[in-house]
C-alpha cells in the first residue's frame, strides 16, 4: 500500500504506512526510514520515541501523507517540521539558517573535553551564530556561562532569539547583527564558529542547494574567504587562556590551519566521527 492508497481513502496501519513511506523516500534519501519516522511522529503530534512505542496501536496520522510528498520533492525534513535536535536541544530552523548537523557537534565535544574538570567558559562568542545552535548548545553545556552571537543576516537573528526564548536562555544568550569579528570590543573565554566553506563548484544535494541559504554555505573560490577574514581580527576578542573553534571542510585541515598560523595561532586538528577533518582548535 503507498500514498496512492491513502489518497483513495485506504487507512492502512500507521506502521504500513511508515514501511510504505520509507520506501519511497529511499529513492531521494539515505535516511529514508529515519526521515519517515519523523515525518510521522510530526503529523502525530509526538516525538519519535512516543511514536516507536506506540506505532502499533496508531492511526495513520492526518496530513502524513502531504508531508511525504513535499519530502518527495527533497524538501528537508527540518524545514518540514521546523525542528531540528543538535546536542541536547530541540531547536527551530528555517530557510534563513543552516540546517544543524550532528558533524558540528564536532565543536561542542572538543569545548567539553577543553574545560572537564573546570567551571568552564564564563563568555562564549559565536561567530555567524544562524539558529544559535553552537551558543546555545555550550550555555546548555555550561549553565553559569552567557554568550553573544553575531550574524549578517536578520533573519537568521530572528531564529536565534527565538530559539534562545524557546531554550529558556533569553537572559543569558545576546544577539547581534555583524561581520564576524567586526566591532566587538569585548574578549571571550569560548568562540566557535561555523562559517560558509564550500567552493562554488561543489556538487551538493537538491535538498542543500535549493532550501539551505547560500550565504551560509559558500565560501568563495577555494571555500577559505570566511576563514581569512576571521584570522585577521580573532586574536582581538580572544585572551591568551581562549580557545576558539572552527568547523572546516573535510579537505580543509590544512588550508585553513596555514591562514591562522600565520596570524600566529596554534592549531590542532579534531576529526569527527566519521574520521574527516571537521574542526580546528586555535589558540593564541
Amino acid at each position: 500500500m503507498n500514498a496512492a492508497n491513502l489518497a483513495e481513502g485506504v487507512s492502512p496501519s500507521a506502521a504500513q504506512a511508515l514501511r510504505d513511506a520509507a520506501q519511497r523516500l529511499s529513492a531521494v534519501s539515505d535516511t529514508a526510514r529515519l526521515d519517515a519516522e519523523l515525518l510521522m511522529a510530526h503529523a502525530a503530534g509526538l516525538s519519535r520515541e512516543e511514536l516507536i512505542l506506540r506505532l502499533r496501536d496508531l492511526p495513520v496520522p492526518d496530513g502524513f501523507a502531504g508531508l511525504v510528498d513535499r519530502r518527495m520533492q527533497q524538501e528537508p525534513v527540518s524545514h518540514i517540521t521546523g525542528t531540528r535536535d543538535f546536542w541536547t536541544l530541540t531547536l527551530r530552523v528555517s530557510s534563513h539558517v543552516l540546517t544543524p548537523r550532528p558533524d558540528s557537534e564536532t565543536l561542542i565535544e572538543a569545548a567539553v573535553e577543553h574545560y572537564a574538570g573546570t567551571a568552564g567558559p564564563h563568555r562564549v562568542l559565536d561567530l555567524g551564530t544562524g539558529s544559535g545552535a553552537l551558543l546555545l548548545a555550550s550555555l546548555d553545556e555550561w549553565r553559569g556561562a552567557t554568550g553573544l552571537g553575531v550574524d549578517i543576516s536578520a533573519q537568521a537573528l530572528i531564529v536565534a532569539r527565538n530559539n534562545a526564548r524557546l531554550c529558556g536562555m533569553e537572559e543569558r544568550a545576546q544577539f547581534r547583527p555583524g561581520n564576524w569579528c567586526d566591532g566587538i570590543a569585548e574578549r571571550f573565554d569560548l568562540i566557535l564558529a561555523n562559517p560558509p566553506y564550500i567552493t562554488p563548484h561543489a556538487l551538493l544535494p537538491r535538498d542543500v542547494m535549493e532550501y539551505e541559504p547560500h550565504v551560509a554555505l559558500f565560501g568563495g573560490e577555494d571555500g577559505l574567504d570566511a576563514y581569512r577574514d576571521i584570522a585577521a581580527s580573532l586574536a582581538n576578542v580572544m585572551t591568551d587562556s581562549s580557545i576558539a573553534l572552527m568547523e572546516i571542510g573535510f579537505d580543509q585541515g590544512q588550508s585553513a590551519a596555514d591562514l591562522f598560523t600565520a596570524h600566529g595561532f596554534s592549531a590542532t586538528l579534531r576529526r569527527d566521527m566519521a574520521g574527516r577533518a571537521r574542526c580546528l582548535i586555535l589558540r593564541r
